[in-house]
């Protein structure tokens, strides 16, 4: 009982500090000393941004902050659905996407495309919104990433054709398009092997 009162109480410190620190760099032991020295103070943190939806980052969604570095990016909550959606419901969706972001393309863990000081991070999102009789389906669920997600890119919500992904491919240059074939080839192992067959 009295170890529940103190995790509320140190997420209540760590939620006001958070909150008159905004935009800020906070490192580990600052928080610790915040949470009056609670031994699951980094659970607090996970606590304030998956259940209450605070916009909480670390290294792993900014390149240019360091392992034990914390910003609380502005006081506009996560989307709830975020929130809502079971772990394994996300899981799924998450591989059966990829891990990759279907608005932009951007991969999970690497430098953002349309900003390189962030690591990209992925959101489950609606493809229909729940305002609009969406439902938390997984057929209605995508992996969407961070910058979509906040529309920092004007992406268009369509997916591109393959005549379109065609044309830009031939646009690239080589070494550009080798890559192209490096993931086809990585995403598609059996499908490039009956290929190279069909074609000897």
């Amino acid at each position: 009982m009295a170890r529940g009162t103190r995790g509320n109480g140190a997420k209540a410190k760590l939620r006001k500090y958070f909150l008159e620190h905004v935009g800020e760099v906070l490192d580990s032991d600052t928080l610790k000393t915040v949470a009056d020295g609670a031994s699951e103070w980094a659970r607090r943190i996970r606590e304030l941004r998956n259940e209450e939806g605070m916009n909480i980052i670390t290294h792993n969604d900014r390149s240019d902050l360091k392992p034990g570095q914390y910003v609380l990016v502005d006081t506009k909550p996560l989307p709830a659905f975020e929130r809502a959606i079971s772990k394994e419901t996300r899981a799924f969706v998450l591989d059966r996407n990829g891990f990759t972001c279907q608005m932009c393309g951007a991969v999970a863990g690497e430098p953002h495309p349309y900003d390189p000081t962030r690591k990209t991070r992925l959101h489950i999102g609606h493809i229909i919104d729940k305002s609009l009789g969406g439902t938390d389906d997984p057929s209605n669920l995508r992996a969407i990433c961070s910058v979509c997600n906040e529309g920092a890119a004007n992406i268009t919500l369509e997916r591109p054709m393959a005549n379109k992904l065609l044309a830009q491919i031939r646009r690239a240059p080589g070494s550009e398009q080798l890559k192209v074939l490096e993931w086809l080839v990585r995403k598609f192992p059996k499908q490039a092997e009956d290929f190279c067959k069909q074609n000897k």
